[in-house]
């Protein structure tokens, strides 16, 4: 052993490079010896066993792909084009034919409306708000068929509707329902989630909007849940309930109502002007009702 120490040594002194050089071939072969050592081993293996070892990995794969989209609502989404009114496409969010019967003070409420479209619709003697562009608010504007845009960030959740040009804050930072919320047109609410569903819960409405286009009424003591949950990538389900004592006997639960994500759409800009809406009236809205001349 000393002797072979010393001749490295007095190879290394006189001829460095070259010593490096024998030092590199002695780990490369090493190298080499274990790869085919590993590899041989690895295709011993039988492919039940290397199945065994890749299916983690590829389960995982799947989970961390899909899980994004399940608490990730945002993107621009518009509504599917079903409905169940003639000429008002996908406008069943919340749908009539699943609202329970009204209280006096509801029926009394949708008697007076005289709505823009649907069966009592009238031409030229329509009254809906939104003729005076008061704002809309949930759940009727949910019903519009026009886009709306989430966006999410930590603790809250915003709406953005085509429609009016109306945003709306949802709380998500784990804050309780207000005890004694002021009326407002969107009144206040709060989300979390609950699963792979993010639930909403809106109370504080006033009532001077509808609660659909068709002029079923919302009053005060509106408790609203609307239940998001994204199916896939491109679609994203909505489940609306309204619970209103004042308006209806129980509550109005709507079968979920499916959305199609619209990657390439902006929100494009819609507001209501009180003098283009006067001329949208004398022009075509009140001229609609009058019986055409006999000349």
């Amino acid at each position: 052993m000393k002797r072979h120490a010393f001749l490295s040594v007095r190879l290394i002194l006189q001829d460095p490079l070259s010593a490096a050089r024998d030092r590199r071939r002695i780990v490369f072969k090493m190298w080499l010896a274990g790869t085919f050592a590993i590899l041989g081993a690895g295709l011993g293996m039988t492919p039940s066993v290397l199945a065994q070892f890749a299916k983690p990995s590829e389960s995982a794969k799947t989970h961390d792909a899909a899980a994004p989209l399940s608490h990730d609502l945002s993107g621009v989404w518009m509504q599917y084009p079903q409905g169940d009114v003639p000429g008002t496409p996908g406008m069943n969010t919340v749908n009539q034919r699943f609202r329970p019967p009204l209280t006096p003070w509801g029926q009394a409420r949708l008697d007076a409306a005289s709505p823009l479209v649907g069966p009592k619709a009238v031409a030229g003697e329509e009254n809906s708000p939104t003729l005076h562009c008061d704002p809309d608010g949930p759940p009727k504007i949910l019903n519009h068929p026009n886009p709306f845009e989430i966006v999410q960030i930590p603790g809250r959740m915003f709406m953005f509707f085509e429609e009016q040009h109306i945003w709306r804050t949802i709380w998500a930072d784990g804050r309780s329902l207000p005890k004694d919320p002021d009326p407002s047109y969107l009144g206040s609410a709060v989300g979390k989630w609950e699963g792979d569903t993010f639930v909403v819960e809106t109370i504080g409405f006033n009532d001077k909007v509808w609660a659909d286009p068709y002029g079923d009424p919302r009053s005060e003591q509106t408790h609203l849940t609307e239940r998001y949950r994204r199916l896939n990538h491109d679609t994203l389900e909505l489940q609306v309930t309204i619970d209103d004592p004042k308006s209806y006997t129980k509550p109005w639960v709507s079968p979920p109502k499916l959305h199609k994500l619209e990657s390439t759409w902006e929100i494009a800009e819609w507001f209501c002007a009180a003098d283009e809406d006067k001329v949208y009236d004398d022009v075509v809205r009140k001229p609609a009702g009058v019986a055409p001349s006999s000349k």
